[in-house]
């Protein structure tokens, strides 16, 4: 692939640029709740000159950008510092599974509040027996008047706290073969039969969530695909969540490899043979992320839909991003373990890097199988 930028592209990036260079709202105050309407403020302003959902058609409130345009457009937000949206999960996963698979009714509904953060949303899909065997999952829905009940439980479910919709998949025929009797949901959270319990986690956030459902009801008008073909949308919704991340992904190992080599120089270490080697490793391997997510971002561009190769970049993210983190440490010695070091979080939050968005042992295997061609490993 040609990585020269069109002159359409270039004016693209160059208008983009002075955007944010006028609208940046500045630093992102401390405290959850304020932290969260900053964002949900920032994502507004984002979608009243169609930025929030770039790639969106024009009539759903979008540019109908093109896919190098949205990666340009992931690259400068994180190059600007820029913070993250507040319903991220909806813009980069709901929002699009709606367009491909929903009603013009869901369409109508939906986007719109997705788009203004008015509604945030939530993903409901790993269970805590069915993590990465998501077809193995046991929460089921069974048909009542006008909809469908149902019971189970849910985990790892980012921004459930604060979600007003939820995608979740549920197994809707017990007789049916595991992959064909799934059904795909958009359910409110906003009722008595969802209880929602922040999960703690190292960094002393409770940024994920379980879910308890006890027949929770979901209209017939909110199952999106058709009944029994949730596993074909959920893949939809995957694919989305992980080629979505990439360009972001590996801006920000740029911006942070930068900010790490500050450090190491800060403390006097820039001469360390074993310190420059580490760093020289990092930031090779951060030049193949680079490229790889180009290289995935043609392959959408050959069959209009994201692939299996969206998992090689997270596969590599987490890594990368684990390897640097764990370099800080190294570099700063007794100090590493303060709490109130922001290094320090860092590294704690990135232990999940390699669970969060499908671990890496199901990635690995998803390469091999999908990407390879090798024999399945069962």
């Amino acid at each position: 692939m040609d990585l020269t930028l069109s002159p359409q592209e270039q004016s693209f990036r160059e208008e983009l640029r002075t955007w944010l260079a006028a609208n940046h709202p500045g630093d992102e105050p401390e405290g959850d709740e304020a932290s969260f309407e900053f964002r949900r403020d920032w994502q507004r302003r984002l979608a009243g000159d169609r930025w929030a959902g770039l790639s969106w058609p024009e009539q759903y409130g979008g540019r109908g950008a093109t896919l190098v345009e949205q990666a340009i457009f992931n690259e400068e937000l994180v190059a600007a510092r820029a913070p993250t949206m507040a319903n991220v999960i909806g813009l980069l996963m709901g929002g699009p599974v709606v367009i491909a698979h929903g009603t013009d009714e869901q369409k109508e509904r939906y986007l719109g509040p997705i788009l203004s953060a008015d509604e945030i949303w939530c993903q409901g899909f790993s269970e805590p027996e069915s993590g990465s065997d998501l077809a193995s999952l046991k929460t089921r829905a069974v048909k009542s008047d006008g909809g469908w009940a149902v019971t189970g439980q849910k985990v790892w479910t980012t921004l459930a706290q604060r979600a007003k919709w939820c995608m979740l998949v549920a197994r809707t025929d017990a007789d049916a073969p595991k992959h064909q009797g799934l059904t795909y949901f958009l359910m409110d959270m906003d009722q008595e039969a969802v209880q929602v319990r922040p999960l703690v986690q190292i960094t002393g956030e409770p940024e994920f969530n379980e879910l308890f459902l006890e027949e929770a009801f979901v209209p017939d008008e909110n199952v999106v695909g058709d009944v029994g073909n949730g596993w074909g949308v959920a893949i939809t919704t995957l694919m989305h969540e992980r080629s979505g991340l990439a360009f972001a992904l590996q801006v920000e190992l740029k911006v942070a490899l930068g900010e790490l080599i500050d450090l190491i120089r800060e403390l006097g270490l820039e001469g360390d043979p074993i310190v420059r080697q580490r760093l020289g490793q990092l930031y090779i391997e951060a030049e193949t992320l680079r490229l790889n997510a180009w290289r995935g971002l043609t392959q959408i561009m050959k069959t209009g839909m994201p692939g299996p190769e969206g998992s090689l970049a997270k596969w590599q993210w987490a890594d990368i991003n684990q390897a640097l983190t764990e370099l800080s440490m190294d570099v700063r010695g007794p100090e590493a373990p303060r709490a109130d070091l922001d290094w320090t979080y860092r590294f704690l939050r990135a232990r999940a890097n390699s669970i969060e968005g499908g671990t890496t042992e199901i990635l690995k295997n998803i390469i091999a199988e999908r990407v390879l061609g090798l024999p399945r490993m069962r």
